[in-house]
């Protein structure tokens, strides 16, 4: 009686452990989390990406971040006088985004755009520094390669970025993270 109940209450376990697996083989890393190198967050940024619908890795999505860059200000001390220093600022990446793929595939392709928000004027990008506002625009085109499951993520890609006057600066971008 006791080795069918030792059986029993195995066999019951290996069952409830096959179908937390296939459970979570059913589940989709929808949210991204990760660094990156230039792009919209200019020198680094730490940000979080996921999908509008839950527990799905393509489609319509967004990103928003914190980062900082190196910027050049001016202290104007008079009309004719006035000094030009470097100084960081930090930035806020926001945008929407799009993920094309085939859903059972790692390499997918995103397509975005936003804006990032800087801390201080700075020139940066042909950046007016006499126009008010701290917003610079951005384009992404990222190869992507994130699991379907749960793991390592990279992104590279071109983000060209928007400065106030209009003028379309290139950039590149690469990034690393962690899909869930």
């Amino acid at each position: 009686m006791k080795k069918l109940f030792a059986l029993l209450v195995f066999a019951g376990l290996l069952l409830t452990l096959n179908q937390s697996l296939s459970a979570q083989e059913e589940s989709v890393a929808g949210k991204l989390f990760y660094t990156e190198l230039g792009g919209p967050g200019v020198i680094m940024s730490a940000n979080w990406d996921a999908r509008f619908k839950s527990n799905e890795r393509l489609g319509f999505g967004y990103r928003i971040g914190a980062g900082f860059g190196i910027g050049q200000f001016y202290n104007y001390y008079s009309v004719d006088y006035y000094e030009q220093v470097t100084r960081t600022y930090y930035s806020i990446p926001v945008g929407l985004n799009y993920v094309f793929g085939k859903p059972n595939i790692a390499s997918t392709f995103e397509v975005g755009a936003g804006a990032t928000f800087l801390t201080r004027k700075v020139s940066l990008y042909n950046y007016d520094i006499d126009k008010p506002g701290h917003v610079i625009g951005f384009v992404s085109f990222m190869y992507r390669v994130t699991p379907v499951n749960s793991g390592l993520s990279f992104r590279v890609g071109f983000t060209p970025i928007i400065g106030t006057a209009g003028d379309l600066f290139p950039m590149v971008a690469i990034s690393l993270g962690y899909a869930f």
